[in-house]
């Protein structure tokens, strides 16, 4: 499994893809986090917070992780690889496994050069380190939770298709409807009770509880849930080509 994890890491960082997506995240977070003068610009907000960072980083991962699981089943499949993958001495959940953790890997790559931001308001903080760390810290690990769980949706739709677009296109959209989709359909139609229901099966709520350094539980559980789920379908997904033959 770990060569097969180690292969897929190396095949995305010897495609111009790769480096393109993640240049591109940390592009547009580190222009409108300093330099564009909109609601998001850290300096102009006035306190030392990276809140706008947490805000507007998921709307980018509706992009990214898309551009970095797209690939992960859609190329094999194209390239008939996947025939010769399924006969490797690997279980499904084991391929399943790699790729996506091959995946996540990717994504913490894109977020570690994120950090100078960290050290950037710490030292712009009045005093000098005012900062909320233990909310920080609560805020990064809800952001790997909810791009842990946009790559197993990534993945399943990559293991559908052996079109890359059509698998970057479908993950956004599916990934769109997951973070903030039950949130509009709650506003839209549903009050009371039933409104907070609806927007609790959302990624945005449970992320956003995050957000705030709480780590509940249940909001631990709800991602570790919707992993499992696109896991599941990732894998029936697959078993359903032995299916056909």
């Amino acid at each position: 499994m770990y060569t097969l994890y180690k292969k897929e890491i190396l095949s995305f960082l010897n495609s111009l893809i790769g480096y393109v997506a993640i240049i591109v995240f940390l592009i547009i977070n580190g222009l409108f986090l300093w330099v564009f003068p909109a609601g998001f610009n850290i300096v102009e907000f006035g306190y030392a917070s990276l809140d706008n960072f947490f805000v507007m980083s998921p709307f980018v991962f509706l992009f990214l992780v898309p551009a970095i699981t797209m690939r992960s089943f859609a190329d094999e499949k194209r390239s008939g690889t996947i025939e010769i993958l399924v006969t490797k001495p690997l279980t499904d959940f084991q391929i399943i496994m790699a790729k996506y953790l091959a995946g996540v890997t990717l994504v913490v790559f894109s977020l570690l050069p994120t950090l100078i931001y960290v050290i950037s308001v710490y030292q712009l903080g009045l005093p000098k380190g005012n900062l909320d760390f233990g909310g920080l810290w609560g805020s990064y690990i809800g952001l790997l939770f909810l791009a842990s769980a946009f790559t197993a949706i990534g993945l399943f739709v990559s293991s559908i298709t052996d079109n890359q677009i059509v698998a970057f296109i479908s993950g956004l959209v599916i990934c769109f409807f997951a973070y903030i989709g039950f949130d509009l359909i709650a506003d839209l139609t549903f009050t009371g009770d039933s409104a907070l229901f609806i927007k609790s099966l959302g990624i945005q709520e449970h992320y956003a509880s995050m957000s705030r350094g709480v780590l509940d539980t249940r909001d631990i559980i709800y991602f570790l849930s919707l992993i499992i789920l696109f896991f599941l379908l990732s894998k029936i997904s697959l078993e359903s080509r032995k299916w056909e033959k």
